[in-house]
């Protein structure tokens, strides 16, 4: 396993971070692993050298976090644990979701239940609330760092123009500062590349790309992606733009590549976004110890400048997806 520093945290992160959202109960989408499976890939992940677990309080609500909890025992004090909070967690209870203080305090408190940590690794907002001021989450924000409740605080999805009014807000008070970037961002979803990941660089923010093998549109060719279960159940496949914009030949092309080189397509996927400077951690989701074990092995296949140019060569512009 290689390691890196998360932005300016000083955290020190595996370069692949697990994903969680595959961890739950298939009660809440068809997909979903169980918990008997879902810890034995946590456990592989520890002993493949893997410390950097993310996780949200929404996924199986609550259920991953829970069973991230309990697998990481004995192993908490060398792991790093992120989770999140913004969507409703209860239908009857409008304040269980949002960036309030009340939702925030309620939510982290929920999920540091669940986890049975003391103190969460990285907290992080799962999305934007239109409907509170950033001041106000980054006060509740900044008050569960001091409480010893919070290490670092993070962001996701958000427009660049918004995360810098974050970062000059947070500034502006003396309240903590977001530390890392979880965005979407993969070889066939590169609208990030305009604005948000030079200004991650810019202000040493470590970035944790999410859907890094754009929800596994990017690991078999494009005819072969209804053939899988997840390809069957998952409607949010086919929210993201990923067959615009050129993702069909970008698809073909590392294929094409895959078969060159003797791996995967997942794992030439993979190793585009580890090439990437102002990339630290994707974050990788699997429902198999099989994938997990190649994700980590994608660490090793290095791309020569004209691999990369032509993986990228096809790429157009294309609506931006994943702010909601």
């Amino acid at each position: 396993m290689e390691y890196t520093t998360l932005g300016g945290t000083g955290l020190e992160v595996s370069r692949l971070c697990l994903g969680c959202m595959s961890f739950g109960s298939s009660d809440w989408r068809e997909w979903v692993l169980e918990e008997e499976e879902s810890t034995e890939i946590i456990e592989r992940a520890i002993d493949l050298g893997i410390n950097f677990f993310d996780t949200a309080n929404m996924y199986s609500k609550g259920e991953s976090e829970r069973i991230l909890g309990e697998a990481l025992e004995g192993h908490r004090e060398e792991s790093v644990v992120a989770t999140k909070g913004y969507f409703r967690m209860r239908e009857d209870d409008p304040n269980s979701g949002g960036l309030s203080r009340k939702a925030i305090e309620q939510e982290l408190a929920a999920s540091r239940e669940r986890l049975g940590m003391d103190t969460v690794d990285l907290y992080q907002i799962h999305r934007w609330d239109d409907d509170t001021p950033i001041e106000t989450t980054l006060r509740a924000l900044d008050d569960a760092v001091r409480r010893g409740h919070v290490r670092y605080i993070g962001a996701s999805s958000m427009w660049t123009y918004q995360f810098a009014e974050s970062l000059y807000t947070s500034d502006r008070l003396g309240l903590e500062r977001f530390a890392t970037m979880q965005n979407h961002y993969n070889l066939v979803y590169r609208e990030e590349e305009r604005e948000m990941l030079p200004f991650c660089e810019k202000e040493d923010i470590g970035v944790l790309p999410w859907s890094p093998l754009a929800r596994g549109y990017l690991t078999r060719p494009h005819e072969e992606i209804d053939a899988t279960a997840r390809g069957e159940t998952e409607e949010y496949l086919y929210e993201h733009p990923y067959r615009e914009g050129g993702g069909r030949e970008i698809n073909e092309r590392v294929a094409e590549l895959a078969a060159e080189k003797g791996v995967t397509m997942a794992q030439i996927a993979l190793s585009w976004l580890l090439h990437k400077d102002w990339v630290d951690a994707p974050i990788i989701g699997t429902t198999s110890v099989d994938h997990l074990e190649q994700a980590v092995e994608a660490l090793d296949i290095s791309l020569s400048a004209s691999d990369i140019a032509y993986l990228e060569e096809p790429y157009e512009p294309v609506t931006v997806s994943g702010h909601s």
